[in-house]
């Protein structure tokens, strides 16, 4: 597997994206470790990991793929698979009847042959009864620059939030790419090719193309290939990666690595636990995000021109605006649980004679892009449900592009009445 790929620490695959499961501007490194642990407290009432700046925290994860973390190759036996299940030990009575494992060194091979003609090294791989999960790694080279190949696979829920995560096109206000396409199969699988950058803001040369197969059963296949012979840290060795979007596509649709997935062993069913029939329906995600992109376009002052609109999904949402002076991009996120961090998040704020915490921050927006500027109202309602609302403005109009006019379109003061609004209540 190339090195190092998608081990950065959870904070910054969130500020810089992509992809498995995310880009954006870098975010408050303190908010981020005190939304986590807010995470781990508020896990039942919560639906993501609280972040303060950025596009941290919007529900991108995925863009580039499943994230594949190397433990080392797998010494199992070449075997065949046909099955299905997912990525944890089966009981003894599951493990009598489920498929025969599938080795790394299979993997491997199975990945070779459907490559064009070459030199192999590099090859890492673990099979489907190793954890965390199957995956095979190498570095091919076609004679014209040696370029890191992956494969990884995974089950999704059929239809679930996670499918279109995997399969739809990222926004291109956060994530750049020359090419990306979006269809469904014959036999109702979802594909998905991008050909994208592995940084964001395009810091270095190295391109990350990308084949990502749904099937109607939620059989998961995610391949992925550099122009480099490994993900970060190596120079690019050829001008594009070595496969083209047919070569993907033929590649991430072979047969076998659906008889791969189905060789997962498969979760034990959950036993036990309170009844839920009594709980009510939970709000999906889009609706969730359509009320809080509706209040956000709604509070906006007068005078802007909603030039762009973000698909809503979950307590996040942003529009770009434009007052006539260039592009301005305001996100928000809503949060619930934070609470208990209170102490943290708003330590040099102030506190409102209704007991509501304000926090207001001015500083940069990227620095990896000079004069990117961030402007924050951070706020949190009293009460047990720890409500918190950050909306920021940036004077640009996507993340990591080059500023677009001098300050953000909104004033602190204006951000801070929108944040403050009682309209925000009706999502608590």
């Amino acid at each position: 597997m190339p090195e190092n790929q998608h081990q950065e620490p959870f904070e910054e695959r969130l500020s810089a994206a992509l992809h498995e499961t995310g880009g954006g501007f870098d975010a408050d490194r303190s908010a981020l470790v005190a939304g986590g642990r807010a995470r781990g407290r508020r896990a039942l009432t919560r639906r993501r990991a609280g972040v303060l700046g950025g596009v941290a925290g919007i529900a991108l994860v995925g863009v580039g793929g499943a994230m594949f973390l190397p433990q080392g190759k797998s010494d199992g036996s070449d075997v065949s698979a046909a099955a299905t299940g997912a990525a944890s030990r089966p009981s003894a009575s599951a493990a009598a009847s489920a498929p025969a494992p599938v080795s790394g060194d299979t993997l491997l091979d199975r990945l070779k042959e459907l490559l064009p003609e070459g030199e192999f090294s590099r090859e890492e791989a673990r099979g489907t009864a190793d954890e965390p999960g199957p995956y095979a790694s190498l570095v091919h080279d076609d004679g014209r620059g040696a370029a890191a190949i992956t494969v990884g696979f995974d089950r999704v829920e059929p239809g679930g939030a996670q499918v279109r995560q995997l399969t739809r096109c990222p926004d291109e206000t956060f994530v750049p790419y020359d090419d990306c396409s979006s269809t469904r199969l014959s036999d109702g699988s979802l594909l998905r090719l991008l050909k994208g950058y592995e940084y964001p803001d395009k810091r270095v040369d190295t391109k990350y193309w990308s084949a990502d197969l749904v099937t109607a059963e939620g059989q998961h296949v995610s391949v992925g290939e550099w122009n480099a012979p490994a993900q970060k840290g190596a120079p690019v060795s050829r001008t594009e990666p070595p496969l083209s979007a047919e070569q993907l596509e033929e590649v991430v649709t072979a047969e076998v690595w659906r008889r791969v997935v189905d060789a997962i062993p498969k979760a034990p069913e959950p036993t036990g636990g309170a009844p839920t029939a009594d709980l009510p329906p939970a709000a999906s995600g889009k609706d969730v995000g359509e009320g809080v992109g509706r209040t956000l376009a709604g509070l906006l002052p007068e005078g802007l021109d909603v030039v762009r609109k973000g698909d809503p999904e979950g307590d996040f949402a942003y529009v770009v605006v434009d007052d006539g002076r260039g592009e301005s991009l305001v996100q928000v996120n809503v949060q619930h649980g934070m609470g208990d961090v209170a102490g943290e998040l708003y330590a040099d704020g102030e506190t409102l004679p209704d007991g509501t915490r304000v926090a207001v921050r001015q500083g940069n927006g990227d620095d990896r892009v000079a004069g990117v500027l961030m402007w924050t109202a951070d706020t949190l309602r009293p009460g047990e449900d720890g409500f918190r609302v950050v909306i920021s403005a940036f004077n640009n109009g996507a993340a990591h592009a080059e500023p677009s006019r001098g300050t953000p379109a909104l004033t602190v003061d204006q951000l801070r009445e929108m944040a403050l609004s009682p309209e925000w209540d009706e999502l608590r």
